[in-house]
């Protein structure tokens, strides 16, 4: 970064105050923030949800979701120019032109019926007087500084056709298009497995240094503020708590917040194994085998095939939880579901207990799932939104024949296991914050009493407080209930807090596998080595871990 604190800054918050409806929790979302952002320079905020943290993007933006929700008090200046008395036409003209925003899920802020071109083009189309040659060769050249490949295909692509670290891509493209000021990131690498999220860190830093851009990165993970962060602000409850430049707040935090947030950033240093090693296989998969079909079809066309999951041999024994790491595409989440069979292999077996699960009839695979259980990545998609907390866990004792006293005496002490309140079964998935809902998912799982809980990138998307919360949850349950976990991620902090063994996939095939602390301590492949080398914030990590 250039010497910015000695300019004067292009983005200037005083004392502001965003008001919450009445009957909240709290009066304001935001209370009293005061921040100034400079050119050339990385600003990180940084906290838990409900923090206040994209409450402040949305009121610089103008895009607070009122009427309720209102800048109540303070100022906001751009250059100056005093945005809070700014009219809805002037905050338009701003917005895109000379402040953008990046959002944190490009899938739904990204018209899935228009192509990305189209959506591009729309911004030039509207901020500027460009013909529609001049236009389409500005899209084609900022899909190429962004790193896209095939800008030309890219442009005429649907959203769906592009992966999760594309669609980013094309977000960052679209805030750049017209070269702004500031660019506002809400938390746009949390989903992403770490190679992609580290391609687009770098990115937004190259696109700060190139065009002397101000950038507010918000984010939840200090890992990610050590890889980024010039300066960092730390909210908690709608207020500043500290403020400083990245190296004191990561090195010598003030606040009992700071300094707890950053212990709850997952640590390299893997846990002590379990001796699940000595005890009986509960399940192996054999050559398990997924191809995915598509294209071809009624109108023709070239058919595109995808091997999935290739020739995959696994072994899990009681009371072991096997970490399944790789990037998006690697094949782990459908390995997790051709396991527990809710999609079927091409080939191979999967045995519980020497039986093969694959071969069983729709009756039997019933009366056997019940062994086998699945937490879900997102707890408020597969939670359904009708029913109250207490139906929800007890809807599967209930399909297998538990009288109803016995299935609710078993929620509360399911409730009781997982740190919720037993009033909690009375309410709705929306009364919860995620942690909440994914400790609701996990005590749904566990209604059945399975030997084998299976968790899907299951705090892939949780604040690094809540996930260190959920994590110790996790161990907890399995070591008093002597459960066998796979468990899905792209994190290897996190894998290494939790497994006994790592298996590494890439492109559907097993390239490395052996027990964590091995792996961790010399990996052996080459895309092993690459994923702990885009680990964010790997050398200030380790550097932490040594002062403890």
């Amino acid at each position: 970064m250039g010497d910015a604190t000695k300019t004067s800054p292009i983005l200037e918050i005083r004392d502001l105050h965003v008001s919450l409806p009445a009957g909240g929790d709290r009066r304001h979302a935001i209370a009293g923030v005061s921040l100034d952002l400079h050119e050339d320079e990385i600003l990180c905020i940084v906290g838990e949800s409900g923090s206040g943290k994209s409450m402040m993007a949305r009121a610089i933006m103008g895009l607070l979701p009122g009427p309720q929700v209102f800048a109540s008090g303070g100022e906001i200046r751009f250059e100056g120019e005093a945005l809070l008395a700014a009219s809805e036409a002037r905050l338009r003209a701003l917005r895109g032109s000379r402040i953008a925003m990046i959002f944190q899920e490009p899938m739904t802020a990204l018209n899935p019926l228009m192509t990305i071109g189209e959506q591009i083009d729309e911004v030039l189309r509207i901020h500027t007087d460009m013909d529609r040659a001049a236009r389409r060769r500005r899209v084609v050249d900022i899909l190429g500084d962004v790193h896209l490949p095939e800008p030309e295909t890219i442009l005429s692509a649907y959203p769906h056709q592009l992966s999760g670290g594309q669609r980013q891509r094309a977000m960052i493209a679209m805030a750049l298009i017209l070269e702004p000021r500031v660019i506002i990131a809400d938390e746009p690498t949390t989903a992403l497995d770490v190679t992609t999220q580290a391609q687009i860190l770098q990115l937004i830093k190259e696109v700060q240094r190139n065009r002397q851009t101000g950038v507010i990165f918000i984010t939840h993970d200090f890992s990610v503020v050590a890889e980024i962060a010039d300066r960092v602000a730390v909210m908690q409850g709608g207020s500043l708590v500290e403020l400083g430049q990245a190296a004191d707040i990561l090195d010598r935090p003030q606040q009992p917040y700071t300094k707890a947030l950053i212990a709850a950033v997952p640590s390299l240093v893997p846990r002590p194994a379990t001796a699940a090693v000595r005890r009986d296989e509960v399940l192996q998969a054999i050559g398990l085998s997924k191809t995915f079909t598509s294209g071809g079809g009624l109108f023709g066309g070239n058919k595109r095939e995808v091997k999935a999951v290739q020739n995959v041999d696994l072994t899990l024994r009681r009371g072991e939880t096997i970490g399944i790491v790789g990037e998006s595409g690697s094949g782990k989440s459908t390995l997790a579901r051709l396991v527990i069979r809710l999609i079927e292999a091409d080939r191979g077996e999967v045995l519980l207990h020497g039986v093969d699960f694959l071969k069983l009839n729709a009756r039997q695979v019933r009366s056997q799932r019940k062994r086998i259980q699945m937490v879900f990545q997102d707890p408020f998609a597969s939670l359904n939104p009708r029913y109250k907390v207490g139906h929800i866990i007890a809807e599967g004792m209930l399909l297998q024949g538990t009288p109803k006293a016995d299935a609710t005496r078993q929620v509360n002490e399911l409730l009781d296991l997982v740190g919720l309140d037993r009033k909690s079964a009375e309410r709705f998935p929306h009364e919860f914050s995620g942690g909440q809902r994914q400790r609701i998912g996990i005590a749904r799982a566990l209604a059945l009493d399975p030997e084998i809980l299976v968790a899907d990138e299951a705090v892939s998307a949780l604040d690094v407080s809540v996930q260190a919360q959920v994590l110790r949850l996790l161990a907890d349950i399995r070591d008093r209930l002597n459960l066998s976990m796979l468990f899905i991620t792209h994190d290897l902090c996190v894998a290494a807090q939790v497994c006994d063994h790592i298996v590494v996939m890439r492109r559907g095939e097993i390239v490395e596998n052996g027990p964590t602390a091995e792996v961790f301590a010399a990996p052996k492949h080459d895309y092993t080595r690459a994923l702990f080398n885009s680990i964010p914030g790997r050398s200030w990590i380790a550097h932490k871990e040594s002062l403890l």
